[in-house]
């Protein structure tokens, strides 16, 4: 079944995880038709977000997520477009009230960009705590790197497990899959199709997948002066629609959301363009990414 814009289906009255996509366009360039990658997961008023393109803040205060229910952040890896927003986050989380401890996980350097961030804001913060009695933001927040897959963190609301993925030249990067007490989501970061993605996918309720539509990347590329370099780096790191398709048939997921989209804000490409590419290789339900969209 192919179905646009359609929201995951549960019982009524039943509690559920809530997956909210804040940010679906691909690159870091801002646009007015998306904003860059984040999503957040939401258990028992819990807040786990992965990633933090620009603008991230914004888009939970957007979707009604309070910045003080931030739990965990995730990085999938260091590309602007998925953490230049990610101490800005957690210091607006802060300013917006934010009292308790915030645990951090992604590629180094994320310890030093997590203490050099702090030391740019250094002057704010002080000068809140003093003046507007905030507590002290830096102990509030725990910064933990990842080098390999495996098991991440586990608490009262979810099991969390990364998978290294393929994004050269950035590595390591990882994909994270979210195992609560009634869905398993997985969000693939940006990934070339991998093997280790199809196992750390296998089947789960939703998969949230890297997509690029390649008739449309000629026209994306063609207003800058870097065009075939930035041509051949987009192809080489990521994944068509059509290949997702393939990753969540063999991973055997019930629900393909394509994200990350490439071109991000090409009018020629129709949802049921990127629809139809994913279809081609899995008959399950697809949903084409847009911010604030809830599945």
């Amino acid at each position: 079944m192919v179905s646009a814009w359609t929201p995951y289906g549960v019982q009524a009255g039943v509690r559920r995880t809530r997956l909210i996509l804040l940010g679906t366009g691909g690159g870091p360039r801002p646009r007015k038709a998306s904003s860059a990658s984040a999503q957040v997961i939401v258990v028992s008023d819990a807040a786990y977000v992965v990633d933090c393109g620009d603008g991230v803040a914004r888009q939970l205060v957007m979707a009604n997520v309070p910045l003080v229910s931030l739990k965990s952040i995730f990085i999938t890896h260091h590309h602007s477009d998925h953490n230049a927003d990610y101490g800005n986050l957690i210091l607006l989380a802060w300013t917006a009230g934010l009292a308790q401890r915030v645990d951090t996980w992604g590629p180094p350097p994320l310890k030093r960009m997590t203490r050099l961030f702090f030391e740019m804001n250094s002057y704010d913060i002080k000068v809140r705590i003093a003046d507007e009695g905030r507590p002290p933001l830096v102990p509030l927040i725990h910064a933990h790197e990842l080098r390999a897959g495996g098991m991440v963190m586990q608490d009262e609301n979810v099991k969390v497990t990364a998978a290294l993925v393929h994004h050269p030249p950035v590595s390591p990067a990882f994909g994270y899959r979210f195992d609560t007490a009634d869905r398993s989501i997985v969000i693939s970061g940006d990934t070339t199709p991998t093997e280790s993605m199809i196992e750390l996918a296998r089947g789960a309720d939703v998969l949230v997948h890297d997509a690029l539509f390649e008739p449309g990347i000629d026209r994306m590329v063609a207003r800058v002066p870097n065009a075939q370099s930035l041509k051949q780096s987009i192809l080489s790191h990521h994944t068509s629609a059509e290949d997702a398709g393939r990753v969540a048939r063999e991973a055997g997921v019930k629900m393909l959301v394509l994200s990350h989209l490439v071109p991000p804000d090409d009018p020629e490409i129709t949802p049921q363009m990127w629809m139809d590419a994913a279809a081609r290789h899995f008959d399950g339900e697809i949903v084409v990414g847009r911010d604030l969209l809830e599945i």
